[in-house]
């Protein structure tokens, strides 16, 4: 005789955190973060093997603070671990401080990674691979629809949703439909991005803008293309960060792509 389903009791099939595990425990021990600044727009940590990273603030901040002591001249990998933390003001932290790690111009170059034109971007570099298919974007890019909608079947998703925009709940729905989904770098900060891979698991995918991390860690993880950035003047980034520019932080540096799938 058949018995009915217990209620109430979700078996867990994969482990959320291990993508963030993996990106902190590569740092090593010895490295430390010697600045780090929250500002409106962006977060930035500075650290003592030359990198510099970024990641935007994410101002929700519910849940208490967890990290304790300095945040300067800490151990980096400390400040990595601020990823898993519930207050996004304190992940934000975390994710630059992974970032001062790996995106390094030395680092990206022995990766051979691309270095973007000045005003290009992944979303040019990739026209060919996404022309004429259902293409999902999660995130509203500035001028998202000019680049993408005239070659693609484009759908934009995103937390605060524009005029024609879905709300990112749609995710659930729409992304298993898609050949191609583009998932900004803040998914990281605000813990989605796990969910959103199983989601896009028959797409190619995409990971874009200056949150990201550069690193072939995220390749097991379900991710075919990293869009990021690297600051190559910390004290034009600098002075952005603490005034809170948004855009203008472009000028500190240069995006940078790496492709995992097309060599």
């Amino acid at each position: 005789m058949d018995h009915p389903p217990e209620r109430g009791r979700a078996v867990m099939t994969r482990n959320p955190w291990s993508l963030y595990d993996e990106l902190i425990e590569t740092i090593p021990e010895g490295a430390r973060a010697l600045d780090c600044q929250a500002g409106v727009s962006w977060t930035m940590v500075r650290s003592d093997r030359g990198g510099v990273g970024l990641a935007h603030t994410v101002k929700e901040t519910s849940r208490p603070f967890q990290y304790k002591g300095n945040l300067r001249d800490a151990p980096l990998r400390s400040v990595a671990r601020c990823i898993k933390s519930w207050n996004m003001v304190e992940a934000s932290i975390g994710m630059a401080a992974i970032n001062a790690w790996y995106n390094t111009e030395a680092r990206l170059n022995r990766l051979g990674a691309h270095w973007a034109d000045r005003g290009g971007d992944i979303f040019t570099t990739l026209t060919d691979r996404v022309w004429g298919k259902k293409v999902a974007v999660v995130g509203h890019f500035p001028n998202i629809e000019r680049k993408l909608k005239p070659v693609c079947n484009l759908t934009v998703l995103e937390r605060n949703p524009q005029q024609g925009d879905y709300p990112d709940g749609a995710c659930e729905y729409l992304l298993p439909e898609q050949d191609f989904v583009f998932l900004t770098g803040m998914t990281l900060v605000n813990k989605t991005l796990p969910r959103l891979l199983e989601l896009s698991s028959q797409a190619e995918v995409s990971l874009v803008g200056p949150s990201v991390p550069l690193t072939p860690i995220l390749l097991s993880h379900g991710l075919q293309y990293l869009s990021g950035y690297c600051v190559t003047d910390l004290d034009v980034t600098e002075g952005i960060v603490r005034r809170g520019g948004k855009q203008e932080i472009f000028e500190g540096g240069r995006k940078v792509e790496l492709n995992f799938l097309m060599g």
